[in-house]
């Protein structure tokens, strides 16, 4: 068998040239300066002739180099995102949104995922996104500490930080009215006070959770129970549930996030207490799941792709203005009801 043979299954091997300025040009029929005035977004250039370049742009199937594009507007067209624990459902929605819009502005996105919370790591990451080149730049921080930290990012660059207490321009959600709507919800349902399982008291998003619940309760005049510590996770949902669903006289549960309820619900269905015939139980996101857990949960709902979205469009704003902006952004919440919350027991 001759291997150097002409095979059809081996294919043409040779590879087509991609089509440049000057083969749009001609099937345009204009100059080749031209073409690159429209693909730089030239002002001086008319409607007419801008949709002919493009129309044979799109025949040639042309695609402007986006380095080239780079050095000649001084624009990578890239966004940098930085972000603490990009594995919890919140980061990672906001960060897929984030994605979805910056590629529909013909931006290009760099994310780099913290694993520790420092000034020295998130100040080294925003360092690494601008020598990349970044026109602007998106902070998650989550922790308490880095949005402290970001007070320390250059001041040359479009910035945007979410649920930042005292920077801007910022865009967050509303952590503080949905857990004192759910508390309240929870009240208003006879129950007599409500337990609460919060967030680490790092976070921003669970020191605002744990005050609604707390300003709820005041107003009410109903009595505040003590809280345990922990985490975000399930594990940390059911290691303290167990500890409610011994007590008799607990019989509402307002969770810091819906991954706490899922524990607890475990830890309640264990202990024989039924949800929500003996204890009601609220958290918070409405990650997908929470209309499939048993019960379906009522949950305070936070729109994640609304913080992405306005986060790209506050940072894209800055970039094309050339000005730093002072705004800050808060996205409502809503309350979901579902199974998992009833009237108090007799």
């Amino acid at each position: 068998m001759n291997l150097d043979a002409p095979s059809e299954d081996r294919g043409d091997a040779r590879v087509t040239a991609r089509p440049g300025l000057r083969d749009v040009a001609k099937l345009a029929g204009v100059s080749h300066q031209t073409v690159s005035r429209v693909f730089k977004d030239h002002p001086r250039v008319s409607s007419e002739t801008r949709a002919k370049v493009l129309a044979a742009a799109a025949q040639l199937d042309f695609r402007p180099n986006a380095f080239a594009r780079a050095l000649a507007t001084g624009r990578s067209r890239t966004l940098g995102v930085v972000s603490f624990d990009a594995t919890l459902y919140g980061p990672a929605s906001m960060i897929s949104e984030m994605e979805r819009c910056a590629r529909q502005a013909d931006y290009f996105t760099s994310v780099i995922a913290l694993q520790s919370a420092s000034q020295r790591s998130i100040s080294e990451a925003a360092e690494r996104l601008r020598g990349q080149g970044v026109d602007g730049l998106i902070v998650i921080p989550g922790h308490v500490p880095l949005t402290q930290t970001t007070k320390h990012l250059p001041s040359d660059i479009p910035l945007v930080v979410m649920e930042s207490e005292t920077i801007v321009p910022a865009v967050g959600v509303d952590q503080y009215s949905g857990p004192k709507a759910a508390t309240r919800y929870l009240l208003d349902l006879g129950h007599r006070t409500v337990h609460h399982l919060p967030g680490p008291p790092s976070w921003l998003e669970a020191r605002e959770r744990h005050r609604g619940w707390r300003d709820a309760l005041i107003e009410a005049g109903a009595p505040i129970p003590p809280t345990l510590p922990g985490d975000w996770s399930a594990g940390s949902g059911y290691d303290r549930g167990l500890a409610l669903a011994a007590d008799p006289e607990v019989t509402a549960v307002f969770a810091a996030n819906d991954q706490n309820a899922l524990g607890l619900l475990r830890a309640l269905y264990e202990a024989g207490r039924r949800v929500p015939d003996d204890v009601s139980v609220i958290g918070f996101d409405d990650i997908p799941e929470a209309a499939y857990f048993i019960p379906p949960l009522t949950t305070i709902r936070q729109d994640f792709a609304a913080v992405g979205r306005s986060s790209v469009n506050l940072l894209l704003e800055q970039i094309e203005s050339g000005r730093r902006s002072d705004k800050k952004i808060i996205i409502s919440t809503e309350l979901v009801s579902r199974s998992s919350a009833g009237r108090a027991p007799a």
